[in-house]
């Protein structure tokens, strides 16, 4: 789940990060009486998923009222990179001495937090670790220990930050990781914090992806993914609670499980094809839920064939054929039907739906058998 910048530093601001004053404004009149009521210089910006904004002209200082309309009006309702702007976020303008990037992020690989930080802050940080990249300072964090003050200290002097601002860069990282570990986020960036004339450190942007999986402990993170970008196809599924997103394709998928979804959409692909979604029903295959995933895929007109893809271990195959039979008397195909089931109990499975078999419902024997047939199928329609 990725949060606006206004979400993010919303969320820092909760753990005592150093964010400037600022109110989003959905209009331009609003933005005017936020301007007023902060003071001059303000900065105007483009609330958008997606990055590339001060590029694009999404961000404006505005020294007065005036400025602020002309940068409202033209931000408001701007096309960023397929992102229409709906709100501005008008912040009081910093005065900027030095940029730096700070950041924390999963190293699933070593199974702890990597924290990163540079001086060079401001720019793509992709671009810098390609060109730079002993500009970097990184730490790996355990978990269990977390990062204490020295640490902290050790890293800001790897990164060759101020030293006369060390102080209060390592409270912002301890309140940064603090964020990151207490808040259930995958990343937290931060770039740039800058550090003003007066050696004051101050957070200017906010990029924040938290885990959705969290919400059961953050109900407040509801308004968050209330804000997500979804089209209508995953508005639909996200609305039914499945795990969905939307692909270009034409042969639906719906698996159990995410590895096996992102195995079949590549395997759709090695058939030649390509798939129209990834759906994960997770260990749900019951008619409730194999309905909602049939009728979200069956109402995509670009889908004109579906593979679903079960392989039975928690959940048993007499248990989600079963789900299919009932669904399919609940949904009026428009695309047919793959199905490739395997795992416990599948044979019992196989002979539950063979009676059902027909041009719209199809048994595949293998994974690849069955791309393979939806594909064809996909091709002819």
């Amino acid at each position: 789940m990725d949060l606006l910048e206004h979400q993010g530093k919303e969320l820092f601001g909760r753990y005592g990060l150093p964010v400037p004053p600022g109110f989003v404004a959905a209009g331009v009149p609003e933005a005017r009486e936020v301007a007023d009521r902060l003071g001059y210089p303000v900065v105007v910006k483009a609330q958008v998923h997606i990055g590339g904004r001060g590029k694009a002209g999404g961000i404006r200082l505005a020294r007065d009222a005036g400025e602020v309309v002309t940068a409202a009006h033209s931000i408001l309702g701007m096309d960023i990179g397929g992102h229409t702007v709906g709100c501005v976020l008008v912040e009081e303008a910093a005065r900027i001495a030095a940029e730096y990037y700070a950041s924390f992020t999963l190293d699933r690989s070593g199974g702890r937090y990597l924290g990163m930080l540079s001086a060079r802050g401001g720019v793509d940080i992709e671009a810098v670790a390609a060109s730079d990249p002993g500009s970097i300072a990184r730490v790996w964090v355990d978990p269990v220990e977390g990062l204490d003050e020295p640490e902290a200290r050790r890293w800001v002097r790897a990164a060759r930050l101020e030293e006369t601002a060390a102080d209060e860069l390592v409270e912002v990282l301890a309140a940064l990781y603090e964020a990151f570990v207490e808040g259930d986020a995958d990343l937290v960036e931060i770039n740039p914090l800058i550090l003003t004339p007066e050696g004051r450190v101050r957070v200017l942007d906010a990029k924040v992806t938290l885990d959705d999986n969290s919400l059961f402990r953050h109900p407040e993170y509801r308004d968050y993914d209330a804000t997500q970008p979804r089209d209508e196809r995953e508005a639909s599924a996200h609305a039914l609670g499945l795990q969905y997103v939307g692909l270009d394709g034409t042969v639906g998928v719906i698996a159990n499980g995410a590895g096996l979804a992102m195995s079949t959409v590549d395997v759709v692909a090695q058939a030649g094809g390509a798939a129209a979604n990834f759906l994960d029903i997770g260990g749900g295959a019951d008619v409730e839920t194999m309905a909602a995933a049939l009728r979200v895929i069956n109402n995509d007109p670009a889908v004109k064939a579906i593979f679903i893809n079960i392989f039975g271990g928690i959940v048993q195959g007499e248990v989600v054929a079963q789900g299919i039979l009932d669904a399919l008397d609940r949904v009026e195909l428009r695309a047919p039907i793959v199905l490739r089931l395997d795992g416990t109990n599948a044979d019992q499975g196989r002979a539950m739906v063979a009676p059902r078999l027909s041009e719209m419902l199809m048994m595949a024997g293998s994974m690849s058998g069955g791309a393979a047939r939806a594909v064809a199928i996909a091709g002819r329609g």
